[in-house]
């Protein structure tokens, strides 16, 4: 089972200590950002390949796909593979496909060229860097992170192996800041967790984490818990956000090590984000809410609540 179907399965399981009333409520407000053509969209635009793998996502952690909304988004998802999309929507679509075909048995990329999982292989080498990693865009001259993250997982999911993965793993590993966490480039100064989160993650599937690599993360990540009871997204950041909190306890989880922060505290802070009407918002004075955030908030939820503490209070 490859890293994202695990994690999400993960994340469903532990969906289900949240109430039924929050589950409810948020698989209605998530259905209804569907767009007509089957995609999802952020806070305005039109359909988009990103959003909609986190609405699917998000629908999946709380058993809320329905076959309608399946086929429509499928059939959103078909209609992409033929156009000329950025990197981080292919990749998006690929998510989006690894996902209707584990929840509801369909086989989106079974109607592409047969040649498309290699001309995406050859797309994503394309983005490799002579430092090892991978960069966000063509004209990019340097590995990023989290980019060489998410191409990790796509490579996964396509069923095809990291070409030279010891470079990746090196890369990465040079990416590690000397005061723990890892950095996003090469030349910034501040790890963060976001970034921190993703090495973990390619690390791990890449089967390059060690002992070492663990304990120090544990550390920076248990400092990055805010007052707010969220995580910050680096040392510089007073503000927590959902997405750092989200990618802290993916990682935290991921290394056993959810102990070393206060768990009630940071599902206070995700219930916070929750907006009544459904959605949940990206931080303390963000004015709206979006799928991807909703997904970061869900996944929060059920990775930090303990219903025999919190029982039917989400």
């Amino acid at each position: 089972m490859s890293y994202l179907q695990d994690l999400t399965l993960r994340l469903s399981a532990g969906a289900g200590s949240l109430s039924e009333s929050l589950r409810e409520r948020q698989t209605r407000w998530i259905l209804a950002q569907q767009k007509p053509d089957g995609g999802f969209a952020g806070r305005e635009g039109e359909s988009d390949p990103y959003y909609t793998g986190f609405a699917l996502r998000a629908l999946m952690v709380l058993d809320g796909l329905t076959e309608e909304s399946a086929d429509s988004a499928a059939k959103y998802l078909q209609s992409r593979l033929d156009k000329q999309e950025t990197i981080i929507d292919l990749i998006s679509i690929v998510y989006g496909a690894a996902v209707l075909q584990l929840v509801a048995g369909i086989d989106v990329l079974g109607t592409a060229d047969p040649r498309w999982p290699d001309r995406l292989a050859d797309l994503l080498e394309s983005m490799r860097r002579d430092d090892g990693g991978y960069a966000k865009s063509a004209e990019g001259r340097a590995g990023s992170t989290y980019q060489t993250f998410l191409t990790v997982l796509c490579y996964e999911l396509i069923d095809r192996s990291v070409p030279n993965p010891q470079q990746a793993v090196d890369f990465l590993l040079r990416h590690e800041h000397e005061e723990g966490g890892f950095l996003e480039i090469r030349v910034g100064k501040r790890a963060g967790v976001n970034p921190t989160a993703a090495a973990i993650g390619a690390l791990k599937t890449l089967g390059a984490l060690t002992p070492e690599i663990r304990d120090r993360t544990v550390e920076f990540l248990a400092d990055m818990q805010s007052d707010e009871g969220g995580f910050t997204a680096n040392t510089r950041i007073p503000m927590a956000d959902l997405l750092s909190s989200c990618t802290g306890m993916i990682t935290l989880t991921d290394l056993e090590a959810t102990d070393r922060i206060n768990r009630r505290r940071v599902c206070h802070y995700a219930q916070q984000m929750e907006r009544p009407e459904g959605g949940f918002a990206g931080f303390a004075m963000d004015p709206s809410q979006d799928v991807e955030y909703t997904f970061y908030g869900l996944a929060t939820l059920a990775l930090a609540s303990d219903p025999s503490e919190l029982g039917e209070s989400l």
